[in-house]
């Protein structure tokens, strides 16, 4: 696997492109932005953009998609542009945070988007390939209803479920904290310990690091 992260506006949002070597078939976990750094590693790698894959609903993590993106993350310039587009993944719980997510941009300044349209709904246990990478779903609801984390090889992407000794916020609409905490408990801290958590937010860490250090748990 390669590996690149991005820190994308509106929040500092850890944006991860993965890519499999052979296949050079890449997905981007969330998209907060789309940036010149993002299409050149593309470009540098010869990868092609498989899945956007959504940890959850929440704008911060959506914002960057936009009718039009290919691939190569390059905008056509004319209508007759035949090039693949991505496919967008998500799980139905959180479809309603993408209708607010103009509300919430709106506050931090931003303009609007076209709310993209999923393509994949995914499961807890479904497999995604991405050429020899199998990309296992984990439902881990509690920040949203919808949360999921990604599992390739021994890393995991856990979007807003956790963080370097915290957890996801649990104010918000389909927030429950008795709920993110069995969905680490029971999800998460049952993978081997040397397993590398790649949040939504701040700094990497392991499951090992937080079943000792984390102090909502």
């Amino acid at each position: 696997m390669i590996l690149k992260t991005f820190i994308e506006p509106p929040i500092d949002n850890n944006n991860y492109l993965i890519t499999d070597e052979q296949s050079k078939d890449a997905a981007l976990i969330d998209c907060s932005a789309v940036d010149d750094d993002i299409r050149r590693e593309l470009e540098s790698q010869g990868a092609k953009l498989k899945y956007i894959l959504l940890t959850h609903g929440h704008f911060d993590h959506i914002a960057g998609i936009r009718p039009g993106l290919t691939t190569s993350l390059t905008i056509p310039d004319g209508e007759n542009n035949q090039e693949e587009k991505p496919l967008v993944v998500m799980h139905k719980a959180d479809l309603g945070w993408l209708e607010k997510a103009n509300q919430y941009l709106s506050m931090f300044g931003m303009p609007p988007i076209t709310i993209p349209k999923i393509d994949i709904y995914v499961n807890d246990g479904d497999i995604l390939k991405l050429g020899n990478m199998e990309i296992k779903v984990i439902h881990t609801p509690g920040h949203t209803q919808g949360g999921v984390c990604y599992l390739a090889e021994n890393k995991l992407f856990s979007g807003d479920t956790i963080f370097r000794e915290s957890v996801g916020r649990c104010d918000l609409e389909g927030g429950n904290f008795d709920q993110i905490v069995d969905s680490i408990e029971n999800k998460i801290f049952t993978l081997p310990p040397e397993t590398m958590i790649y949040p939504g937010h701040g700094k990497i860490t392991s499951v090992e690091w937080e079943k000792e250090h984390n102090r909502f748990l």
